[in-house]
This record gives C-alpha cells, structure tokens and sequence, in this order.
C-alpha cells in the first residue's frame, strides 16, 4: 500500500468495528433486561403482538379482580340471609309452641309473641345494614325497578336481566292457555239432600292435596250446611266449597297441574232415586268456565265409577314472555335466558283470561358484575337482589313477616296462627330460594369465570413470552460471539492503522 490520506482498511476495520460493538450492546441490553424486544426497533412485528398480548393480560388480570371482589359481595350477602333464615327458623317454632293453647298460659304466649317482636325488628336491621363498602345488599337496592306494571301481574321476581346501559327493557305476556283449579260439582238437583232410603246417609270421601276427610249427611240437610261443614276441614283436605244452585261446587285451593279434587261415593242412600232425579250426580266444570258445571254428568250416585272416585285435576298456566315458551306453575310463569331470567305471578283474573298482558317495564337495577376482559354485555352478569325486610317476606295475597307483630291479625299472641305459619314457610322459602340462587352464581357463574381466566391469563402469558423475552441460552451465545468479534476487529483496526507507516521505506 503506497497511499496515507485514505486508508481503506482501516474504515472498513472501524465499520465492522462499530456493527460488532453494536451486535455487542443489543446482547447486553436484552441480558440485563431480561427482554427481547427493548424497542420498536428489536422487532416491529413483534413489538405490536406483544404489546397487544400485554394489555389482554390486563384486562384479564383486572376481570380476575373483579370476579373476586364479586365473589366476597356474594358472602357477605349469603352471611346476612344465613342469619335471617335463622331467625325465620326461631319463628317458626314459637308460632307452633304458641298454637298449643291449652298448655300455655298467657304469659307464656305474650312472652313469645316479645321475642317475635324483637326478631322482626332484627330482621329489619339486618336487610338494613348488609353492606359491602356502603351498598347496602339487603334493602333492596340491588332488586330490579319496574315501572308501568299492569293490574293482571300479583307479583313478580327478577332474578337477572341484562339491559344495554340507558335503555329499558319491556316485558310482555302472552296467556295462551289459562291456570286452572281442580273442580268438580256434587248435584243434588234440590236445595237439600232428599234421600230415598230411610235412616241411611249420603256418605263421600273428598280428597286433595292437604288430605282426604269422610263426610256423611241426612236427608233434608241444607246445601248451605254441606258446604259449612265442608269448608270446616279445608285446611285437612286443601278443597274449598261453594253453594252454585242446586249443587255443591268443590275447588282446590290453588291452581295448577299438582293440584286436584277427587269425589268417592260411599253410599248415595237413594239420591238419585228419591227427589234427586235423573240428574243428580258428580259433574266437572265446562272446557270454557271452570265455575259452571258440564251439562253431562261424569257420572251419577249410583253408578259404578262414583263408587271408584271421580278427580279432577288443575292446569298449570302457558304463557310466552318475551318470545319465549315459559315454565308454568299453577299461576306463575318463569323464564331463564341469558338476558332475561324472571318469575311472574299473575292474579286470578290474568292466570285465567287468554290474552295479551304488558306485564312491566324494567327499569334498571340489579347488581351487575363484569367478569371478562372486555366491557360488553357478553362479559356482564347480573342478578337481583331483592328486598328481605320483614314487610317483603310473606307472598302476596297470603301476608308477610311483620303481619305477626303485636297488634297484627297473625300475631302469635292472638292471631290467625295457621295464616302466620304459612306465612313464615313462605318466607323461608323465599330466603332459601334466594340463597340458591346466589350459591349457584357464585359457584357455576363466578367462580368457573375465574377459573377460564386464570387459564387464559397462563396461555397469553406464555405466547407474550415467548415473543418478548429474552432467550439466555441463544443470547449468551450471541453475546460470546460478538465479545470474539469485537477483539478480532478491535485487533484488526489496529493493524490497519498502523500499515501506512510502511511507506516511510520509500523517503528515508
């Protein structure tokens, strides 16, 4: 080499130089940041995967949160309804200790009906103060609003409903086929029993759900009288009766498949024979009204089939709510979807007429929770959370929880006890239902959502790490070569450097 201004070697010495100390550093960096990607420039499309894989596990991890901190909302709540059940046991036997007149003593009963007193006034404080960082759970507060609710709906229970964030949702039903009682009429075709065979008795069996009583009655005895002696074992046999011309008419309490009205004809003593007539005999309602008698008998007195018991039984009510085929019971009518899981009663009028009823409007409310990642109505779940203030736990129609208090007409004092503890059976039904309902959200809702999230919070994990981290085997391999590397170019820059001083030979 005979040229000094520009020495080749050496600019190619130093820019292999620079990329080696360059290669040296970046191996550096991801050694001691333990990452892959530091920058845009490690890896663009790695950098906007990673980043994106990053804030899923954000989110996740935020949802997981969430559904913890839903799950605590959930005990806290089931705490409360555990102690009110509780109490709701401790009055359900001092309203059967009270129903034991002869052996209590008035003392005794006013004692019983303080601590009825005093366990109403707890159950209100307890629905008033469940809270979870000052949102009362047991007030109400978290039950749905419904406004606009028509007069055929008695009453009605909102277990969840998703709604879009401002906007309502209107809950409409159509009764396609009506409830029904069990009913059946006993003709006598008079206004007394005459009977033909002297000295005997027209002897029945009535059967229903609560039980079967034997009744027997003479010759001349009132429709009005059957129908009071009758109605004197309702609550043993659960069928109630009505004077309807010249026949008893005999229904189930309630309405529904489950319940019935069965007649068995012991010994008709000549009812049809003396003053009855041709007509007299057990008869069922017609298709169109459950309150008026077929014009055909099922059979008569006499006959065969009376003799083997005659029923007949109730219908469950049909009913499509929102489009959708609900479940009936008696007259209540539910529903279960994702976005709409209710309960409605309707009154006697509504279970009973085929028609179009717009039941309610839903407002607003609930307790919502958002257990996914994304904030969408598919990642929110919601339940209703109703009021168990003693004045909200009974059933409609029926009465509630603080109907027992002193000076109530079910107080255990003095009250109508058997009312009082259907009272008090329903309430605890009501607690327990909701207490399942809780316990399968909490369980099935919430707790398989933590369990997904957590898999997937493990999956996206692992795809983030194995497109950001840094890979120490490989990269510590990097790193030796690029050290051997730089030595070599560092040795050879020397060289080059001092290769132009050969030329001195040539001047000197």
């Amino acid at each position: 080499m005979s040229r000094i201004n520009t020495n080749l070697p050496s600019l190619i010495a130093q820019r292999v130089l620079a990329s080696q100390n360059k290669t040296l550093a970046g191996s550096l960096e991801r050694l001691s940041t333990g990452l892959a990607i530091n920058r845009g420039s490690d890896n663009p499309a790695g950098l906007i995967a990673s980043e994106g894989l990053r804030s899923d596990k954000v989110s996740i991890a935020a949802a997981i949160g969430n559904a913890e901190r839903a799950d605590q909302v959930i005990n806290i709540t089931e705490g409360g309804l555990h102690e009110i059940n509780e109490l709701l046991m401790h009055i359900q036997g001092l309203v059967t200790e009270s129903a034991n007149d002869a052996s209590l003593s008035a003392a005794e009963r006013n004692a019983n009906q303080l601590q009825v007193d005093a366990i109403i006034q707890a159950i209100d404080r307890i629905s008033a103060t469940t809270s979870f960082q000052d949102t009362k759970l047991l007030n109400g507060a978290l039950d749905y609003t419904v406004v606009n609710q028509d007069a055929a709906v008695a009453a009605t229970q909102i277990n969840s409903a998703k709604l879009v964030i401002g906007k309502t949702r209107d809950v409409s039903a159509v009764v396609t086929a009506s409830a029904q009682r069990g009913v059946l009429f006993l003709s006598a075709n008079n206004n007394s029993l005459a009977l033909n065979n002297t000295g005997a008795n027209f002897t029945f069996e009535i059967a229903g759900t609560k039980g079967t009583r034997e009744f027997a009655f003479a010759s001349g005895v009132s429709l009005a009288n059957m129908r009071d002696v009758i109605n004197g074992v309702a609550g043993a046999t659960g069928v109630e009766a009505s004077v309807f011309g010249t026949a008893i008419r005999l229904k189930s309490e309630a309405y529904g498949s489950s319940e019935f009205v069965s007649v068995k004809v012991i010994d008709d003593a000549g009812i049809n024979a003396g003053g009855g007539g041709a007509t007299a005999g057990i008869y069922g309602a017609a298709s169109t009204d459950e309150d008026v008698p077929r014009v055909v008998a099922n059979t008569l007195f006499s006959a065969a089939d009376g003799s083997n018991a005659i029923r007949d039984s109730g219908q469950d009510i049909s009913v499509i709510i929102n489009g959708i085929v609900a479940v009936g019971d008696g007259k209540v009518a539910s529903v279960k979807s994702e976005l709409l899981d209710l309960d409605i009663e309707f009154t006697n009028a509504g279970a009973t007429s085929l028609a179009t009823i717009d039941a309610y409007t839903i407002q607003g409310g609930g307790a919502k929770f958002l257990i996914g990642p994304s904030v969408d109505i598919n990642n929110e779940v919601a339940i209703g959370i109703g009021n168990m203030a003693a004045r909200s736990l009974g059933k409609y129609g029926v009465g509630f929880i603080d109907d027992l208090g002193t000076g109530k007409d079910y107080a255990v004092g003095n009250g109508d006890l058997v009312t009082a503890q259907a009272i008090v059976d329903h309430a605890i039904m009501q607690v327990s239902k909701l207490r399942g309902r809780l316990g399968a959200f909490q369980k099935n809702t919430i707790g398989s959502s933590v369990r997904t999230l957590g898999i997937a919070f493990e999956n996206i994990s692992a795809a983030e790490s194995l497109i950001r981290d840094t890979d120490f085997a490989s990269e510590t391999a990097r790193l030796t070569r690029a050290q051997v590397l730089v030595s070599a170019a560092t040795n050879v820059l020397a060289i080059a450097n001092t290769q132009p001083q050969s030329v001195l030979a040539l001047i000197g």
